[in-house]
C-alpha cells in the first residue's frame, strides 16, 4: 500500500483504535516493560522520537516512568495524532511533547534525539532498499550511540513454524473478538500489504539503515523487537540485506 492508503486506513480506525486492541494489551505491556530497561541507561532530560506513535502508548508509558523526558511525535495520521496529544494533555506531560503529522523525512529541523521508538511500521515498508532508507532517515536523526527500539511482525514465511505461528496469532486475534471476515483480510494483507520477512532479514535491513548489530529483545506472536545503537559510520554503513 502508498503511503496515503495506510493514513486513511488509520484516519478510519483511530477512534476506536485503543478499544479495538485492549484485549491484546498484555503483548502491548510486556514490549513496554522491556522498553523501560532498554532506555535505562539515557539521560535524565533525554529526548526521545516516537516515529508512527499512533495513539501513543509508549510515549504514555515513558513520560511516567521518566518525568524529565522530552517527545517529538512523528505521525502522518491526523486522527491518531489528536488522539495521541489528548492523552499527553490528560496526563499533563503535553509541555515535554512536540507533535509532527506527516513522517520522518518531513520532520522539520534539525534537532538531534537520544531514542527513538518504531513500533509495527516498518512492515509497511514492501521494497526492502527503501525500507533500509527509512532507518537511515532515523539513524541520521539520533546523537551517536542513540539507541533504537523497534518492532515488526516477522517470520520466515516459507517455513512450516510460520504456518502453526500464523494459526495461533489468528487465534489470539480471534480470542479479542477479531470475525472471521477479519481474520481472513488479516491473512491475506499479510501476504500483500505487510512484508513480513524473517526475523534474521529484518534486523539486517535495520543493520543496513545505519545501526550496529540489532539485539531482539522482545517476541510475543509475529512481534519481534529489536534494540541497537547508531553506528558510528551509519552514513557509511553498507550491509546485505538479502543475507
Amino acid at each position: 500500500m502508498h503511503n496515503d492508503e495506510i493514513k486513511a486506513i488509520f484516519d478510519q480506525q483511530a477512534s476506536g483504535y485503543d478499544e479495538r486492541w485492549s484485549k491484546t494489551a498484555p503483548i502491548r505491556d510486556g514490549l513496554h516493560f522491556f522498553l523501560a530497561a532498554v532506555f535505562a541507561e539515557l539521560p535524565a532530560n533525554a529526548q526521545i522520537l516516537c516515529i508512527g506513535a499512533g495513539t501513543g502508548e509508549e510515549m504514555v508509558y515513558l513520560a511516567k516512568l521518566f518525568p524529565q523526558w522530552n517527545f517529538t511525535v512523528v505521525e502522518p495520521s491526523s486522527a491518531m495524532l489528536n488522539i495521541c496529544r489528548d492523552k499527553a494533555e490528560k496526563e499533563h506531560f503535553i509541555s515535554r511533547c512536540c507533535f509532527h503529522e506527516g513522517y520522518i523525512d518531513s520532520l522539520p529541523g534539525n534537532h538531534m534525539f537520544d531514542a527513538a521508538t518504531c513500533f509495527l511500521v516498518s512492515q509497511f515498508i514492501l521494497e526492502q532498499e527503501a525500507r533500509s532508507e527509512f532507518f537511515r532517515t532515523i539513524a541520521a536523526r539520533l546523537r551517536p550511540e542513540g539507541i533504537l527500539a523497534s518492532s515488526d511482525l516477522a517470520s520466515d514465511t516459507t517455513s512450516s513454524e510460520y504456518e502453526a505461528l500464523l494459526q495461533i496469532w489468528l487465534n489470539v486475534m480471534s480470542a479479542t473478538g477479531v470475525s472471521p471476515e477479519g481474520l481472513e483480510q488479516m491473512r491475506m494483507a499479510y501476504t500483500k500489504n505487510v512484508a513480513i520477512l524473517s526475523p534474521t532479514r529484518v534486523a539486517s535491513i535495520i543493520k543496513s539503515g545505519g545501526f550496529e548489530t540489532p539485539v531482539k529483545f522482545y517476541q510475543a506472536g509475529l512481534i519481534h523487537a529489536w534494540t541497537s545503537k547508531r553506528s558510528n559510520s551509519s552514513s557509511k554503513t553498507t550491509v546485505n540485506i538479502d543475507s
